[in-house]
């Protein structure tokens, strides 16, 4: 009984074998030669995800958002778009946990992490960041609210973490306006939200800290960059 090699059989998949020969492949399948179905089964599976990257690659099959937004948070990269200024909402410091007086009698407190809040517009953004222990890596966990209309839903807003021109991280809000993602410490740090399918932005800056420090050492830090105007 002849046999078919592994090319013929993916030629035979992809429709490239002449009709004769395409009637004979089918025959010595249906005769029950073991070894060549198992050839045929295997060059049908492989034509088949062939197919379906050669569609993903033309366009008619677009790849999830959170699938893109997983990618990008693992592999920073650098964005070509840069909000134009024109659109920036100017943003008020409400709240910094590092400013708040230390206890009385107490010279130095220990604090791991920062928390601020922020206004622009009709918008209210509270931020909260937590360094690992010995570690450049830190979480960031916010929300993003209308204090003018709270019932407002603040849900899929596209929150950026750049570093300059490089995407650091990327998240979308939840219908409560909340948001995290994980990130390497960096300078320059920009939390930038789009509003309103781009007519509006807001970018908050960051300080970048270790959590090995006490408050007042942090303190210190943020004051002398506050004086020489350096973030």
């Amino acid at each position: 009984m002849k046999h078919y090699a592994l090319d013929q059989w993916i030629d035979f998949d992809r429709g490239l074998v002449p009709a004769e020969d395409a009637i004979r492949m089918r025959n010595h399948l249906a005769a029950g030669c073991t070894s060549c179905q198992r050839e045929a089964e295997f060059c049908a599976q492989l034509t088949s995800v062939c197919q379906r990257l050669e569609t993903q690659r033309l366009g008619t099959e677009k790849v999830p958002e959170s699938v893109i937004r997983m990618a990008r948070a693992i592999f920073p990269v650098r964005s070509s778009t840069r909000p134009k200024r024109g659109l920036l909402l100017p943003i008020e410091l409400i709240y910094d946990s590092f400013l708040v007086p230390s206890p009385a009698g107490l010279r130095a407190t220990w604090q791991v992490g920062w928390q601020g809040l922020y206004r622009a517009g009709d918008c209210s953004v509270d931020v909260r960041i937590e360094p690992e222990l010995k570690s450049t890596r830190a979480a960031l966990i916010g929300q993003i609210t209308n204090h003018v209309l709270p019932q407002v839903e603040m849900a899929n807003i596209q929150v950026c973490l750049r570093s300059g021109k490089l995407v650091v991280a990327e998240a979308l809000s939840n219908r409560f306006g909340e948001f995290q993602m994980e990130y390497e410490q960096q300078t320059r740090l920009k939390l930038c939200f789009t509003l309103q399918d781009g007519s509006k932005c807001i970018q908050v800056p960051l300080k970048s800290f270790t959590s090995d420090k006490p408050v007042n050492a942090a303190r210190t830090s943020i004051r002398k960059r506050s004086a020489t105007g350096k973030q």
